[in-house]
């Protein structure tokens, strides 16, 4: 049979926006490409998988429909569409004319009018006609041969709806019904108002009585109380939305089989537009090797980190990379540049390399390696170089002592202070060659840390980079190790072959340098550069190569009490809700708290079968009105716990140390902060008695060490004070008040000795709220309390800080005028949105500009602190080592006879970090025999 697929453009175009929202894809023309790359992913996998004889695509017109002269409220609550969608629809209609497959449009009418008429006509022409759409509404159009074709999620399998699946989802009992439906309880999203106080379930109830809406309002006698009061009172309503609902079969458009058959792409308008908006693997995928880079040699895709090679470790988001990537067309590569790679497996030959070393003023070195862990990881080989086009390869044989006289006689240039080292996620090679008891010393270039601040969103792996900056593909890993079960290690790859891919690295990294250099002075980023960033490498070399003991039996025997305490909480979930289901299962928990239980549901649904969503932020909402959604979030909060930290945490301990190494990544948060991960030691949680307990295990490295914590007081209250220069808050600060105290004594006009421990509760959450800039619901939500009394508390609160509130507004216009804001040092954080005509996206981008710059300035200070620390118990040769860094928080392992000396070196690093400040900084300081003892 012959199969018609119609597709819904602006529903896939928003499906595809949304899915990137928390990670835009960003090429590096500063666009945001997330709806047409995800649109034209789902177009060509469609293609792909479902070979249609004939296609189209159907967009809404601007202007009105005759819905709105029906009603004029239609689609009235609706946001302003987001400027990526604007930006990027016109790109996604080229790219569909390119595919040479028609777009059907007719003023006046919607999509859905467009595609109804087009499919019950083809359908009549012996057509099987899918419908390519999200939206549940089209469920009215199916029948025997027209389907509804539900895109699959992240790659995943489409969702085919025929009339068996439109009436079990729908729960009626003939297609004609979903009109009913949409008529009986309304449509949020296009304004429909329906019926009040009839859900779907109702509706589907009513329906099978009565069969249609005109026969429920014809019955309204029979109802019973409100249900009879509100299908009379709202009867004409309920017809009008049934009318709004209804997809119009008459829309003045004609099928032509011929004029919807697909045929050939036009490849070139095809290379043209994904050069443009640099969609590098998505047009290799389509067009091949020829089209894209005019030679025979097709690059594989350049994503992941694998055994051996952290070229791809960017430590920044994936910017959704697994959909497809926001790259720039490479039309360089290894088989077309000139390029002189050598191979150094010689005595004679390591001698000359090194001599050529000693003479140059800056190298770039990059090592091959057995483990993306660096602290179990032994070197594979080392590449350098100090020129572009030529580098050098330096295998290791695999027996450790012949290794390590080896590396011997790199020794001297490696610790000539008068050679800059230049790497990419230098961090890393660093870590490798102290456990071959070799410290690098001079100045640092990383390149990867260098994009991230002149691109703090952007990804900043070297392939990305290389891609987007040098217009070169590097060669693949997966060529080399290949990849699944069957990926190799580094060292079982002949020398010869891994030579060429080694010293790439070292000379694509050294272009790298040379491009950002420059680019860091104009954009005025080298001091935050040189001043933070480099020299905070070293001290993370050393705080992860360090570790921190933990206790495995304490583990064992808590993982027990845990498992004892899930139980209750699990006994609780099923005491509140009245009946035993799946907790662990989203679905299972949906359907008992909003079908069951009846409990508000107030959002969109999500996945494949719109089920309900569960997660934190709407059981917490929850939370506050239904005992049983809190218990379901202590049971989530307990298993999680359990798994993720107290089970989990005895598997890292490393072989070689005995101790758990954290790997803190520098250039993830756009903020500047410094995050962790195997494991995440960020979200240990601290405000339950049971997420304190895991720091228990944290121990010392062995009975003459003792663990300090120092942590900032109020940091980011101190520096908002400081730089807003609000003689209130900073008074409070001067004069050693409580601040959550004398903020409570202002907005509540009370005495300080008279505040209550409830108002200084709720002074302390304003204070923190404002500085993310919360609004009266989130604050409302937090305190649990009305809306209104949350907006009064915000306007006493800015009454008394009024330095504050003309700061906030300071920032928010300077992010209007430049784009961006900056912390204290010069760090920025782009704001996008901050002018979009969408009051979601918009309110958020203020938000960020709000915060940015106090928890940016924050971030910064911590890390000046850790470099003085650091280079005070290096130059007084202190066995005390500096161990985690957490928020706002340090942690040492402190050699017991030196807690005297540690002491004031600590406190004045943290203190002074920022120098010159009218806000006095406050370090509050504890030891003990584990973590929760000492913090």
């Amino acid at each position: 049979m012959k199969k018609l697929f119609l597709l819904d453009g602006h529903a896939l175009a928003y499906r595809a926006h949304y899915a990137f929202m928390t990670r835009p894809l960003m090429n590096s023309k500063g666009w945001n490409v997330s709806c047409i790359a995800g649109f034209t992913r789902t177009l060509w996998d469609l293609l792909k998988k479902e070979k249609p004889s004939h296609i189209a695509v159907s967009f809404d017109l601007p202007g009105g429909t005759f819905r709105d002269k029906l009603y004029e409220k239609y689609k009235a609550n609706r946001d302003a569409q987001p400027e990526d969608i604007s930006f990027g629809l016109p790109y996604i209609k080229k790219i569909i004319e390119a595919m040479d497959i028609p777009i059907i449009v007719m003023p006046g009418f919607e999509a859905d009018d467009v595609i109804g008429t087009v499919a019950k006509q083809a359908e009549k022409e012996g057509f099987q006609v899918f419908m390519m759409t999200p939206d549940k509404d089209y469920g009215q159009l199916v029948s025997d041969n027209v389907f509804m074709y539900k895109p699959g999620r992240s790659g995943g399998d489409a969702e085919i709806w025929g009339v068996k699946e439109v009436l079990e989802n729908w729960g009626i009992k003939r297609v004609d019904q979903v009109i009913d439906m949409l008529g009986l309880q309304g449509d949020a999203v296009d304004n429909i108002p329906g019926i009040p106080g009839i859900g779907p379930k109702t509706a589907a109830q009513l329906l099978e009585k009565y069969d249609s809406l005109e026969g429920i309002i014809e019955n309204a006698h029979l109802l019973k109380g409100k249900q009879q009061e509100m299908v009379t009172q709202f009867a004409e309503q309920g017809r009008l939305s049934k009318t709004l609902a209804t997809i119009d079969l008459n829309v003045p458009i004609q099928f032509h089989e011929e004029s919807y058959r697909h045929s050939e792409m036009d490849k070139d308008k095809l290379a043209e537009l994904f050069k443009e908006l640099e969609f590098r693997t998505i047009a290799k995928e389509i067009l091949g090797s020829s089209v894209v880079e005019n030679d025979e040699n097709a690059q594989k895709d350049l994503f992941g980190n694998t055994v051996g090679d952290n070229r791809a470790s960017s430590e920044g988001p994936s910017s959704g990379a697994a959909a497809i990537s926001a790259h720039s067309i490479a039309e360089k590569n290894i088989d077309n540049t000139p390029h002189s790679y050598h191979l150094v497996n010689t005595p004679e030959g390591r001698k000359e390399l090194i001599e050529l070393l000693e003479n140059a003023t800056v190298i770039c070195f990059d090592s091959e390696t057995t483990h993306l862990d660096a602290n179990q990881a032994d070197i594979v080989g080392l590449s350098f170089a100090v020129q572009s086009g030529e580098a050098y390869y330096v295998p290791f044989p695999p027996d450790r002592e012949k290794a390590v006289a080896l590396l011997e006689e790199f020794r001297p240039m490696f610790e000539n202070p008068a050679v800059k080292k230049v790497g990419q996620n230098l961090k890393y090679d660093l870590i490798i060659l102290k456990w071959y008891d070799i410290e690098p010393q001079g100045v640092y270039f990383d390149t990867m840390l260098a994009h991230y601040l002149i691109e703090p969103e952007l990804r900043h792996g070297m392939d990305y980079l290389s891609e987007t900056y040098l217009q070169y593909a590097p060669v693949s890993i997966e060529t080399l190790i290949g990849k699944g079960k069957n990926q190799l290690n580094m060292r079982d790859i002949p020398v010869d072959a891994v030579k060429d891919y080694a010293a790439e690295d070292a000379d694509v990294t050294w272009q790298l340098y040379e491009y950002f250099q420059p680019k860091l002075k104009k954009e005025g980023l080298e001091p935050l550069f040189e001043n933070i960033e480099m020299p905070l490498v070293p001290v993370l070399v050393d705080l992860e190569y360090e570790g921190i003991r933990i206790d495995p039996v304490y583990l064992e025997n808590y993982s027990k009490e845990l498992a004892l305490e899930i139980i209750l909480y699990e006994n609780k979930v099923y005491e509140a809700a009245g009946v035993k289901f799946n907790i662990g299962s989203p679905k299972q928990v949906g359907e008992i708290l909003f079908d069951k239980l009846k409990l508000p549901y107030r959002w969109k649904k999500t996945g494949k079968t719109d089920q309900y969503s569960t997660d934190e932020d709407k059981l917490a909402e929850l939370s506050f009105e239904f005992p049983v959604a809190r218990a379901i979030l202590d049971y989530r909060g307990l298993a999680k716990l359990k798994s993720t930290y107290v089970d989990a945490l005895p598997r890292m301990i490393n072989p070689k140390t005995g101790r758990v190494h954290s790997s803190f990544n520098q250039a993830l948060a756009a903020t500047g902060r410094l995050s962790s991960n195997n494991p995440n030691l960020q979200n240990i949680p601290i405000k339950t008695a049971q997420g304190r307990k895991v720091r228990e295990a944290f121990i010392p490295r062995n009975e003459e060490y003792i663990l300090l914590a120092a942590d900032y007081s109020q940091i980011e209250l101190r520096l908002i004070a400081e730089m807003s220069a609000d003689e209130a808050m900073l008074s409070a600060f001067q004069e050693g008040l409580d601040i959550h105290t004398a903020t409570a004594a202002k907005i509540y006009g009370v005495p300080l000795d008279q505040v209550t421990p409830t108002q200084r509760r709720n002074a302390k959450t304003v204070n923190f709220a404002i500085i993310y800039g919360a609004g009266a619901f989130s604050l409302s939500q937090q305190l649990s309390i009305p809306r209104g009394e949350a907006k009064q508390l915000i306007d006493q609160y800015f009454a008394q800080y009024k330095g504050l509130r003309e700061n906030m507004d300071k920032t928010v216009e300077f992010a209007r005028e430049n784009g961006y804001v900056t912390t204290i040092m010069g760090r920025r954080r782009f704001i996008r949105d901050i002018d979009s005509r969408n009051s979601l996206a918009r309110s958020n981008a203020e938000r960020i500009a709000i915060n940015m710059p106090v928890q940016g300035s924050a971030a910064d200070m911590i890390k000046i602190a850790m470099i003085n620390i650091h280079r005070d118990l290096k130059e007084q040769n202190l066995k005390t080592k500096m161990i985690l860094q957490v928020h706002d928080e340090l942690v040492f392992d402190v050699y017991r006879p030196e807690m005297e000396t540690v002491k004031p070196i600590i406190e004045n690093g943290m203190k002074h970090a920022f120098p010159n400040l009218k806000v006095p900084i406050l370090v509050e300081m504890g030891i003990g025999e584990h973590w929760l003892d000492a913090h």
